[in-house]
């Protein structure tokens, strides 16, 4: 192990409890760094130990029966588990082996100074505490970027296939919209297809959305969905909880996905495909216990095979609307609406237009009373919602 951690170790000698909690802030950075997402072995080190005792013990070359025997006098727990301990903690530490060594620390460190990210540990207030319900497969730490305690209870996890369709994604942000406009955070993963068009939904309704990322949040993926990313760190928050400069895995977006399921206090699949990994995000919900939704979609449409799938297989709830979903998480129809519908900008413009005959900005601007750039930037987030489009000839009403 790096200098840095026999700094850290030193500093938790000599400074007391906020010594201490630095120390263990660091160490956690550290176990993330070495450890996969959802490392169960890792995770009874830390929560038994410390990170930073654990660590120590790791990073001194300590053997699993070591390490063991050291968890068996923290617990109080009988001699006879011992021999299954150290088979666990061997595997582990056979993982950990390769990285134990790694300065991928401090780039990390220095990665999320450039991007504004930071370390969050349980105990920490703006930790979210619907992620302990992971239990052993919590995560150690959380990268963010953004403010996390901006996402309100509820929130509405809504995924779905990269590969959407029409009908699913104007699903999406019909739901999407409805539910923001209700004061409900909307969680996704920021991907192509249902995540992105729920995440700009609430972002165009002005509500709470936070998207968790496979890789570190300093490398927005998918690429071409940067801009969306850095308005959803700027508006709520993107986080992760790999090290800045992490790659994106097929494991990590599994793993992931349990992280989606357990910051939601319920889940809606849109579209899904037979083999969807959005089915992977459901599967989480279910075994956290918290609700779980499906749209159906038509019967001939292989995006909405995984959904009919969990309808008959998985007793998943049937959802149609964002009333339907918005009584899911456990908030009331129309007339619990948190905020309006429509703003009075969004009002004035659908006012000023037409649903048969395009119209200019110019001439809508005259007939609204608003200015241009009031015009101009509305009418994009109506286009969002789908109550605007976009013509040759000017702009219509949906």
């Amino acid at each position: 192990m790096s200098s840095q951690h026999d700094h850290d170790a030193r500093e938790r000698d000599v400074s007391g409890d906020v010594g201490s909690t630095d120390a263990e802030r660091s160490a956690r950075e550290w176990w993330a760094g070495i450890v996969e997402p959802g490392d169960s072995t890792a995770h009874a080190l830390v929560s038994t130990l410390g990170a930073s005792r654990a660590l120590d013990l790791v990073s001194a070359g300590a053997t699993a029966a070591e390490i063991a025997e050291a968890l068996l006098a923290t617990t109080g727990a009988g001699a006879g588990e011992i021999t299954n301990l150290v088979d666990l903690i061997s595997t582990g530490l056979q993982r950990w082996e390769g990285r134990t060594g790694s300065a991928h620390n401090d780039s990390a460190r220095r990665a999320a100074d450039r991007c504004g990210a930071r370390f969050l540990i349980p105990g920490d207030a703006e930790w979210p505490a619907s992620i302990d319900d992971l239990g052993e497969h919590a995560p150690l730490g959380l990268w963010v970027r953004g403010q996390l305690d901006v996402l309100p209870d509820p929130s509405v996890a809504i995924v779905g296939s990269r590969n959407s369709t029409g009908y699913g994604e104007h699903v999406t942000v019909e739901i999407a919209s409805g539910l923001a406009a209700r004061g409900i955070g909307i969680v996704s993963g920021a991907a192509y297809g249902i995540d992105g068009h729920a995440h700009r939904a609430a972002l165009a309704s002005r509500g709470a959305t936070v998207a968790l990322l496979a890789g570190g949040v300093d490398r927005p993926y998918p690429r071409g969905h940067s801009e969306l990313i850095e308005r959803i760190a700027a508006d709520g928050a993107v986080v992760s909880e790999v090290p800045c400069g992490a790659t994106p895995t097929k494991w990590r977006f599994l793993q992931r996905n349990r992280l989606i399921s357990a910051l939601a206090s319920a889940t809606v699949v849109v579209e899904a495909g037979w083999r969807s990994g959005s089915l992977n995000t459901a599967a989480h919900a279910a075994t956290l216990g918290r609700p779980l939704a499906a749209v159906p979609g038509p019967v001939t449409s292989p995006t909405s095979a995984g959904c009919h799938r969990l309808l008959r297989e998985h007793d998943a709830i049937c959802v149609t609307t964002a009333d339907e979903v918005a009584e899911l998480a456990g908030v009331g129809g129309d007339a619990e609406l948190l905020q309006p519908l429509r703003s009075a900008t969004e009002t004035r413009v659908l006012d000023a237009m037409s649903s048969r005959r395009p119209r200019t900005i110019d001439d809508i601007a005259a007939r609204s009373g608003l200015d241009h750039d009031s015009v101009r930037a509305c009418l994009g987030e109506l286009d969002v919602l789908g109550d605007a489009r976009h013509t040759p000839n000017g702009w219509i009403m949906s």
